[in-house]
């Protein structure tokens, strides 16, 4: 059995609220209606943490303690949010995707994107790697699939691909070998072996797919000096 308990309402906020620096301002945001929430993702390190994306493209970061109120707001997106997802590697960092061709990187502390990228039409699912910190896929509506790995280029991917005559909607990485399965808008899923040039990077170490502690911590490093290098 599922217990329902309602938590808390979506509020719209306006551009000017969500830029506001006064902290009161984005904990009470001005109201004119509620908001539709069309992407969720909980934060791994912080349990009280998660964000909501809205499909009028904006970006709420939420917690459990604060039921009924954001703690901060970001402008994301001038279309709907399609996903969004924390880092698994870095507790501040999570990356969203829109039906206005763009995927953006978050900073959690900051309103304003580190990274974001043009994917020349409405990105249906953006999904992080699990092995790596700077490897992400995205997949539009034209059938492309495009991998990232900011670690050897923070502009272009390091692959676009046609991989389907239909618009692909979801995409999700598996956690053990490097494979990644996109979802087109009809039922069908596709199943792709990533190339070497495509999997992590950096010299793991360890068994493929397989990250221990101190490669986990490696990989957070990574991000950091990322990070810094914007």
């Amino acid at each position: 059995e599922l217990k329902r308990e309602p938590f808390m309402f979506l509020k719209l906020t306006s551009p000017a609220d969500n830029n506001k620096e006064d902290s009161s301002s984005i904990l009470e945001p001005a109201l004119s209606g509620l908001a539709g929430g069309s992407a969720f993702d909980f934060n791994s390190k912080l349990d009280n943490l998660f964000l909501v994306g809205t499909e009028e493209g904006n970006i709420h970061a939420c917690s459990k303690a604060y039921s009924g109120q954001y703690m901060k707001s970001y402008d994301g997106h001038h279309m709907g949010v399609h996903a969004i997802q924390w880092n698994p590697f870095h507790e501040d960092i999570f990356i969203s995707c829109s039906a206005d061709w763009t995927v953006k990187i978050w900073d959690h502390n900051s309103s304003q994107c580190l990274l974001h990228f043009d994917l020349g039409d409405d990105v249906g699912d953006v999904c992080r790697s699990p092995y790596s910190s700077t490897v992400f896929a995205a997949v539009t509506t034209d059938g492309k699939v495009h991998v990232f790995d900011l670690a050897q280029n923070k502009r272009e991917p390091m692959c676009s691909q046609k991989v389907d005559k239909r618009a692909l909607t979801k995409a999700a990485f598996n956690r053990k070998e490097f494979v990644l399965i996109v979802g087109d808008d009809i039922g069908r899923v596709i199943s792709l072996k990533l190339s070497p040039n495509l999997r992590r990077s950096h010299d793991d170490g360890g068994e493929e797919g397989v990250l221990d502690d101190e490669m986990t911590q490696i990989q957070r490093d990574i991000m950091v000096k990322l990070i810094a290098s914007i």
